[in-house]
């Protein structure tokens, strides 16, 4: 009898039980959760874990739209200058009163935070002066016009000034500094394993009703749904694609879905002109020139990629192939571009045309444990891009071996995986494909280091278009000249899944989130 068998037997008694006891919930998370500091890293498991403690200014629902939340209010004055209203009577974990200073110093430490393998200053790259104009009212000034200002701080976590000034990271993971407004104090963080919350009691929207939240890591994908069939879990996300089909008909669970806001993609690296021993001829001789800044290269191995395969094969369905980074209906979205046909033997030709008669080696790296079925994509990828000559290894890593190599640049090709947390087709864009500039704030998730000033013009005059017909095109444009230069060459777009124990009930959400706020009992 199969481990995940024996544990739906003897989960059987537990899942008939009530739902949960002593109002405890307990999450099963995919992936770790690397940090507490909510400026250290923009990656989903830790937005997802910060969203519990820490408040922005404007909060996004499931399905990406804004609303109010530190800020009750807000408005053009005009087109260079927006005031926020911010909510009174908001008290932080400790006590002490939420004011426009902690808004202040908040904004000054996000693009200064040490050793930031990835971080949030791209959503403050327009601010060029914040106005205090009472305790409760900031004025944000700008060069030029800026429409996606509400959408862009809600993915900034607003911090107390009193509990984390002069303080860094790791302050935030022993707890001394992770004083938040959130629904949920920090109890306890263990790297890798969990993090355990208690309600706040206090909070501005009202308590909430689990009185403590343990979010455990469970990175194992057998695991995951094993703990959950037990009933050591509430709920889990990312739900293994060879288990949906049978967790579906399991009467004692319930299995939601919606479109995902994440897409998967390979990331050549540009920060080479040649040199690399991780790209080499057949002989294994270092290349003397980096194959990946000719657009035929690129082409050829997207040509070279059966993305159906890859949605009915790996995914089991649970995604769809795609040309760009957002799903069908998002803001931006580009009706009319498609992914690259399939043609092996069209790719083997432009190599030929580019110089590569005969192929070359690469190392692909990818985690193993950070998205669904990471792994396994990189692997089929490599196969199909060994049969048109480019011989590919793949070396796969956990994702916390993973990310600080990454962030060293190391890799001559990876996969990736972007979250458009705004749900517009400027979030990509202005942090992945934009060049990496640390004065700008662009780039700051540009792991690939590309750069190219074409698509750094179309981020810019996308961002500062008020008009949202105006700015919709521009996105279109700038979708369909990277369908075309594939500076990153898309792979799928997901499909979010959870299981939770019958007796909850779950609101997804597009960005892949897992928040106890959008768990409750059943009616």
């Amino acid at each position: 009898m199969s481990m995940i068998a024996r544990a739906a037997l003897a989960g059987a008694i537990a899942l008939t039980a009530p739902a949960v006891g002593a109002q405890t919930l307990t999450v099963g998370s995919a992936a770790p959760v690397t940090t507490i500091d909510p400026h250290f890293h923009n990656v989903g498991p830790n937005n997802a874990l910060t969203m519990h403690i820490f408040d922005r200014l404007v909060e996004r629902d499931g399905r990406a739209r804004p609303h109010p939340s530190l800020a009750e209010s807000w408005r053009v004055i005009s087109d260079t200058v927006w005031e926020f209203k911010l909510r009174q009577g908001v008290t932080w974990h400790d006590g002490r009163p939420f004011t426009a200073d902690d808004v202040v110093f908040t904004f000054s430490r996000v693009p200064n935070v040490p050793n930031s393998p990835g971080g949030f200053q791209g959503f403050l790259r327009a601010i060029e002066r914040v106005e205090v104009v009472d305790p409760h009212t900031i004025r944000l000034h700008t060069a030029a016009p800026h429409p996606l200002m509400p959408l862009d701080l809600a993915s900034v976590s607003i911090i107390a000034r009193h509990a984390a000034e002069g303080l860094g990271t790791e302050d935030f993971n022993t707890g001394r500094a992770a004083v938040g407004t959130g629904p949920y104090r920090l109890v306890s963080y263990r790297s890798g394993d969990r993090i355990e919350m208690a309600r706040n009691d206090a909070y501005f929207r009202g308590a909430e009703p689990w009185a403590r939240v343990n979010y455990r890591i469970v990175a194992n994908d057998g695991a995951r749904t094993a703990a959950l069939l037990a009933g050591d879990l509430d709920i889990i996300e990312q739900v293994p694609t060879s288990d949906l089909a049978r967790l579906r008909r399991d009467p004692r669970l319930t299995v939601t879905e919606i479109a995902s806001l994440r897409t998967v993609y390979m990331a050549p690296d540009y920060s080479r002109d040649g040199g690399t021993p991780l790209v080499t001829d057949n002989a294994g001789n270092p290349l003397p020139v980096n194959p990946f800044k000719d657009v035929r290269v690129r082409r050829a191995l997207s040509m070279a990629i059966n993305r159906d395969a890859l949605v009915e094969r790996v995914m089991e369905g649970a995604a769809t192939a795609t040309a760009q980074w957002l799903p069908e209906g998002a803001f931006g979205y580009n009706r009319n571009v498609r992914p690259r046909a399939y043609d092996p033997e069209g790719a083997k030709r432009l190599l030929a045309e580019a110089g590569y008669p005969d192929g070359f080696r690469i190392t692909l790296n990818t985690p193993n444990d950070r998205w669904p079925n990471d792994s396994r994509l990189a692997q089929a990828v490599a196969q199909m891009w060994t049969r048109i000559g480019v011989r590919t290894q793949v070396d796969a890593a956990p994702w916390t071996a993973f990310v600080p190599r990454r962030a060293r640049i190391e890799y001559a090709m990876q996969i990736g995986a972007w979250g458009s947390s705004t749900g517009e087709g400027s979030n990509f864009l202005v942090n992945t494909v934009a060049t990496n500039n640390r004065q700008r704030l662009t780039g700051a998730n540009n792991n690939a280091r590309f750069s190219s000033p074409v698509f750094d013009e179309l981020a810019a005059r996308g961002s500062a278009t008020l008009d949202d017909e105006r700015r919709e095109a521009i996105w279109h444009e700038a979708v369909a000249l990277y369908a075309e230069e594939e500076p990153l060459i898309q792979l799928v777009q997901y499909v979010n899944t959870w299981a939770l124990r019958r007796g909850l009930t779950h609101d997804p959400r597009m960005d892949e989130r897992t928040i106890a706020m959008g768990v409750r009992r059943a009616q």
